[in-house]
């Protein structure tokens, strides 16, 4: 048991570190999951236009890759939530995993927990504590979805489904977290191995429903993802299917505490590889510099976008196939756009994009905080670098990021979109436009970041919590009933809706102003507080 000593204490220390960031996650998936139920229930009242949307669904291959396979065609609950289901999962995940390496690797990292261990902790309380906090994070959050949805009108028996499926993928990919850690001396790159696990695992499900005859069904069994997927809430709840996700955390655990005595307090399995002795030319500026730390990052991110806006933009041209009522017409213009369901849904799907591009910004701009902890800036800053320069290297990349992100998937729509519609040279134009629309509202979510950094960097991660809370009223403040002055303090809500909508140049004016505005301010904070 002196393996496991100061567990107790680093739970309630972790916990105390992330007392807003956790439960702001949690209200963010428990309030997109009872959004998406109340919406669809208002969307299908009638049954048959529900097993029409259904049917439509399962005819598009594009749609089955990206969501999944609705199982019960006359089902409210999975209707509602199918888009919720497998990608629901992945996020759930991701948040999971993230926990992990946060609260092991990551203090490994900055030297925190070698302080630590100097006292008296156990070899396995740090895997034990994160386990636990990231553990009772996903619970607590299945439970609370699962309670949102009976109150948005759902059966109890589903809902409950629902809620402990998105549980079981986060305590599984937690102990992803855990494995990844022990890997590597980065938490940057365990971090990264965790999100390949999750994209393999999620390309696994896609393939497993890509046949419609079911002859690849097998292969999803072969998923984290694909487990949940198959419990099935609201068309069969096979609660049973819970246990292999239980079963596959306690192997990982087994897995990882095996791992922790093969390595030393800070190192990990594979060792990195040293760099040569003198930088290269194209390496000797800053902005060099966070280039070379950041374009990992922007790669994968890049890939991952255009891969997106082909789904969506092929999606598009079956979405007339969900709604055959005036109800749900309306309801679809009501949320995306003014003119046609197709420029509604894309311009909808274009602010779901511009809301992913802006976690991007959010993580570019938090290397600068991470590299002040890790105490690499301060050596850099001796010399001749400045201060400006040194900020202005990060702050480049976060925007320059942004943007290439949301007009690749601006990009991606468009060919794809192009193509189902037949109007390649028409649709391209429209959605970059789309895309650019989006950036001065990604760019201002990215400034705060920068300001807190220059004001306040302990509190930087405050960046996620402001994310969340705009996430929340901007997507889901109408729906709720929400005061519309609330729902202006959101600036995706100021974004003009393109294609399709009206543009106004006033927004997206003053969202560039304000955006410049507290990037000028973090600039000159910054300059005028220490460092660390």
């Amino acid at each position: 048991m002196n393996d496991f000593v100061g567990t107790g204490t680093l739970v309630r220390l972790a916990l105390r570190r992330d007392r807003l960031l956790i439960p702001i996650w949690i209200l963010v998936f428990v309030m997109s999951a009872a959004g998406s139920a109340k919406a669809s229930i208002n969307l299908y009242s009638d049954p048959k236009a529900l097993a029409e949307a259904a049917h439509t669904s399962n005819a598009s291959p594009a749609l089955v890759s990206m969501y999944g396979r609705i199982f019960d065609e006359n089902s409210l609950g999975e209707v509602s939530l199918f888009k919720m289901t497998a990608f629901g999962a992945l996020l759930v995940g991701l948040l999971a995993g993230i926990l992990v390496v946060r609260h092991t690797r990551t203090e490994e990292e900055n030297g925190r927990l070698e302080l630590l261990s100097a006292g008296v902790l156990g070899r396995y309380a740090a895997l034990a504590a994160a386990l636990i906090v990231s553990s009772a994070t996903v619970i607590v959050l299945g439970l609370v979805t699962a309670l949102s949805l009976m109150g948005s009108g759902l059966d109890t028996k589903g809902s409950f489904a629902f809620g402990l499926m998105w549980a079981a993928a986060g305590l599984a990919f937690a102990g992803v977290g855990a494995v990844t850690a022990q890997v590597t001396e980065s938490a940057r790159a365990a971090n990264g191995l965790t999100a390949v696990v999750l994209g393999i695992a999620y390309v696994l499900r896609a393939v497993g429903d890509s046949a419609a005859d079911g002859s690849t069904q097998w292969v999803s069994w072969l998923s984290p993802i694909g487990w949940a997927q198959q419990v099935r809430a609201y068309s069969g709840d096979r609660f049973v299917v819970l246990l292999m996700p239980l079963a596959f955390l306690g192997l990982l655990i087994v897995a990882a505490t095996a791992l922790i005595r093969k390595r030393d307090v800070g190192a990990g399995l594979v060792r990195p590889r040293p760099g040569p002795p003198r930088a290269a030319a194209s390496l000797r500026s800053p902005l060099a510099l966070a280039w070379r730390l950041q374009k990992g990052a922007l790669y994968g991110w890049g890939f991952a976008f255009l891969l997106l806006g082909l789904l969506v933009g092929n999606i598009a041209s079956n979405v007339d196939g969900f709604a055959n009522s005036a109800s749900a017409r309306e309801m679809i213009q009501k949320m995306g756009g003014v003119e046609g369901l197709t420029d509604a849904f894309l311009s909808t799907e274009l602010g779901m994009m511009g809301l992913l591009a802006s976690a991007f910004g959010i993580q570019a701009a938090l290397r600068l905080r991470s590299e002040e902890t890790a105490l690499r800036a301060e050596p850099l800053l001796a010399t001749g670098v400045t201060r400006a320069q040194w900020l202005a290297s990060h702050v480049l990349m976060a925007l320059f990021g942004t943007g290439v992100l949301i007009l690749i998937a601006g990009l991606g729509s468009g060919i794809s979109s192009g193509a189902s519609l037949g109007s390649v040279g028409h649709q391209i134009p429209r959605m970059l436009a789309g895309a650019a629309v989006q950036l001065p509202a990604i760019w201002l979510v990215t400034a705060l970041v920068v300001v807190l950094f220059g004001v306040a960097p302990k509190l930087v991660s405050g960046g996620w919590v402001l994310y969340g809370l705009f996430l929340l009223i901007g997507q889901f403040g109408e729906l709720f009933n929400l005061p519309h002055w609330m729902i202006n303090l959101s600036p995706y809500g100021h974004t003009p809706r393109l294609p399709g909508g009206d543009f106004s140049v006033t927004p997206v004016l003053w969202l560039t102003a304000i955006a410049a505005a507290l990037t000028l301010a973090g600039f000159a904070t910054f300059r005028r507080r220490d460092i660390g």
